[in-house]
C-alpha cells in the first residue's frame, strides 16, 4: 500500500476493488498510522479498535460474496466528539460529559455505516464546540499537522487534524460559525459546509441550532461530493432536515459568474498572505472564463457581533438541559437543588463554556432581549437578503476561509482577535447558505492558506465542481 495514507476515498475505493489490498489491511494500517501521529497530534479522543476491525472484517466478506453497499463500502473515517455514537463515549470534550455513552447513533453516523464505512473513533473539538482553535478541549488540544507548534484551528480542530495528519480519509463536523472551514484552512484540507437542512442533525449535541450543520473534512473536493451524496436528504428525525433540491449533476453555466468582496480584501484583520491566495484564486477563475465583479457585503464587524449574540443565546437555552441531573457528571447531594446545578455546571464545565452561557443568558434577561437578540435577528435577515441579491446575479461569492492562517498555541490573542478567526465565515451560517474552504497556497512559514467558495441553496455540488477545477489548475 505505497502511500496508502495520502490516497483518496475515490483512490482506495478502486485499489479495493482491484484487490490490492483487503479493508481489513487498510484499516490496519490507518490504526498504526493513528498509534504513530497521536502523541504529536492529539485529533483522538477515543479509538474503537475492536470495533473497527470488525466492520472491516464484514465488509471484506461482503466484497467477496459480491455485496457491496456504496462506493464508501470498508472505507475508514472519524467523527468530531459532539456526534452520539451507539456504545462509544460521546464526551464534546467536556468533564461533564466524561461517561456519556450513548445508546444510539447520530443519523450521519448511522448512514455512513449502513453504507458500509468504518468508523475508527472519536476526534478532539474545542469543549462543547464553542471555539476557534481546539485549545480549549478538557482533555488537550489538538496540534496542526503542518506545523505542531501551531493550532489547527476549531471547533472541529480534531476533524481537520485527523485527516491532514493521513490518519483518516475522511471525517465529520460540525459548523456553527466557521468550525469547520476555519480548521480545513489551518491543515490545508477540504472543508464543507452544506446548506442549513440539507444534512440530518438528528444525534447531534447542538452549540446554536439554528446555525449548526453537519459538515465533512476531505482531502479533495471530489470525495466531498462523493460523502455528500451520500448524507444528504430528509430525516424525520430532524424536523429542521429538508428534501435536498440539488442533484450531483448541477453545475453553473458559462461563464462562471464570481463574486469578489471588497471589504476583505482592503479589511486591515486579514494578512497579506491570505488576500495573496485570494487574489490568486481569482486569477486562475479568470483564466478558466470566469466574470469577476466586486461586490460589497453588510459590516464584517456587525456580522460577527450578530453570530456572537445568536449563538450565545442558543447555546444558553440548549446546554441548560446539561446539569448533572439528566446528563452528566454530578458532585453528589447538596443542600439545596440550585447548589447543585451551580456546583454540577461550575466544576465540570469549562470556562470559555461557562462563559458563553452566562454571556447568553444576560442577552435573554428583561431589556438586553430587545436591545441585541431583535436587533441580531434584524441584522441577521438584511444579511441573508444581501447575500441572496448577490447570489441572483452571481453564481458564487469568492472571500479567504480565515482572515489569518493558524497561530501558534498559547498565543496571547484578545477575545475579539479570536472571535475575528471567524469573520469571513459566519455570513454562511447566519444566511444558511452553503460553502466550502479550499486549500490555495501557502504562507511564508509554510502553513496552509484557504479561500471560501459560497453559493445559493443547494448548489454545493456546483460549488465542489469549481472547487474541482481549481485543484486540477493548482496540480498543474
Amino acid at each position: 500500500m505505497t502511500e496508502w495514507k495520502q490516497k483518496t476515498i475515490a483512490e482506495h475505493t478502486l485499489a479495493l476493488e482491484r484487490g490490492e489490498y483487503s479493508s481489513l489491511e487498510l484499516t490496519h494500517a490507518y490504526l498504526a498510522r493513528i498509534r504513530e501521529q497521536e502523541p504529536l497530534v492529539h485529533a483522538f479522543l477515543l479509538v474503537d479498535e475492536e470495533g473497527a476491525l470488525r466492520l472491516a472484517t464484514e465488509s471484506d466478506e461482503r466484497r467477496r460474496e459480491g455485496k457491496l453497499r456504496s462506493p464508501l463500502d470498508g472505507i475508514p473515517f472519524a467523527v468530531k466528539d459532539n456526534f452520539c455514537t451507539a456504545g462509544l463515549r460521546t464526551s464534546c470534550a467536556s468533564r461533564l460529559l466524561e461517561a456519556f455513552v450513548p445508546t444510539y447513533d447520530a443519523a450521519v453516523v448511522e448512514r455512513l455505516k449502513q453504507a458500509g464505512a468504518i468508523p475508527l473513533g472519536k476526534l478532539n473539538m474545542d469543549e462543547f464546540a464553542m471555539g476557534s482553535a481546539n485549545e480549549y478541549s478538557a482533555f488537550g488540544a489538538a496540534s496542526n499537522p503542518c506545523a505542531t507548534d501551531h493550532v489547527p484551528g476549531g471547533s472541529s480542530g480534531g476533524s481537520a487534524a485527523a485527516v491532514a495528519a493521513g490518519e483518516v480519509p475522511f471525517s465529520l463536523g460540525s459548523d456553527t460559525g466557521g468550525s469547520i472551514r476555519q480548521p480545513a484552512a489551518f491543515c490545508g484540507v477540504v472543508g464543507l459546509k452544506p446548506t442549513y437542512g440539507a444534512v440530518s442533525r438528528y444525534g447531534l449535541v447542538e452549540f446554536a441550532s439554528s446555525l449548526d450543520c453537519v459538515g465533512l473534512v476531505t482531502h479533495t473536493a471530489a470525495d466531498c461530493a462523493t460523502l455528500f451524496s451520500v448524507l444528504l436528504g430528509r430525516d424525520e428525525r430532524d424536523g429542521s432536515s429538508v428534501a435536498f433540491a440539488g442533484s450531483r449533476e448541477d453545475s453553473f453555466g458559462t461563464p462562471l459568474r464570481v463574486a469578489v468582496v471588497k471589504e476583505f480584501l482592503e479589511s486591515d484583520a486579514v494578512s497579506p498572505a491570505v488576500k495573496r491566495a485570494t487574489e490568486d484564486a481569482v486569477r486562475a477563475l479568470t483564466a478558466m472564463g470566469a466574470q469577476i465583479q466586486t461586490v460589497s457585503l453588510p459590516s464584517p464587524q456587525q456580522a460577527l457581533a450578530t453570530y456572537c449574540v445568536l449563538s450565545a443565546v442558543e447555546a444558553s437555552s440548549n446546554l441548560a438541559r446539561f446539569d448533572g441531573i439528566r446528563y452528566g457528571a454530578s458532585v453528589g447531594e447538596t443542600e439545596t437543588l440550585s447548589a447543585l446545578y451551580s456546583q454540577n455546571r461550575g466544576g465540570y464545565l469549562g470556562r470559555e463554556v461557562i462563559a458563553r452561557i452566562l454571556f447568553g443568558t444576560c442577552l435573554l434577561s428583561r431589556g438586553n432581549r430587545e436591545r441585541y437578540l431583535v436587533r441580531a435577528e434584524h441584522f441577521r435577515s438584511q444579511i441573508r437578503r444581501a447575500l441572496l441579491d448577490i447570489l441572483a446575479s452571481c453564481d458564487l461569492i469568492l472571500t479567504p476561509t480565515a482572515p489569518t492562517t493558524a497561530y501558534r498555541k498559547g498565543a496571547k490573542l484578545t477575545p475579539l482577535q479570536r472571535r475575528e478567526a471567524d469573520l469571513c465565515a459566519v455570513y454562511a451560517n447566519l444566511a444558511g447558505l452553503p460553502a466550502l474552504s479550499l486549500p490555495m497556497g501557502r504562507d511564508e512559514e509554510g502553513l496552509p492558506v484557504g479561500i471560501q467558495l459560497m453559493g445559493a441553496p443547494f448548489s454545493e455540488f456546483s460549488l465542489l465542481k469549481v472547487a474541482q477545477c481549481l485543484e486540477e489548475r493548482r496540480s498543474l
